[in-house]
């Protein structure tokens, strides 16, 4: 059941619906990258960054310049492996969802 709690902050159950979308895409690029049979060299950059949002994804709502961060560093690891494309541009959307970082 979605309803919202607050200023646009939507739930399912007790949990924040951005916060779901990016445990969810999170968890399906990670699957996709486990089921890929090439090795190419920042794989391992990928992977560490990968299990980084999903435990940020467990923890609450994660910092937006830290999931930006991940998200610049699983984009150079696997940006080339067309074959992730889709899964990277669904964890791109669910990190959008947490909005712009806060200027300085």
């Amino acid at each position: 059941m979605l309803r919202s709690v607050g200023q646009g902050h939507v739930t399912v159950g007790d949990e924040d619906v951005k916060v779901v979308a990016l445990r969810t895409a999170v968890s399906r690029l990670r699957r996709q990258l486990a089921l890929l049979p090439a090795d190419f060299p920042d794989r391992a950059i990928a992977e560490d960054e990968l299990a980084d949002l999903a435990a940020m994804a467990g923890h609450g709502v994660p910092e937006v310049p830290r999931l930006r961060r991940s998200l610049l560093l699983i984009a150079g690891a696997i940006g080339s492996v067309s074959a992730l494309g889709p899964g990277l541009a669904e964890v791109r959307h669910a990190v959008e969802l947490f909005g712009e970082p806060p200027r300085r």
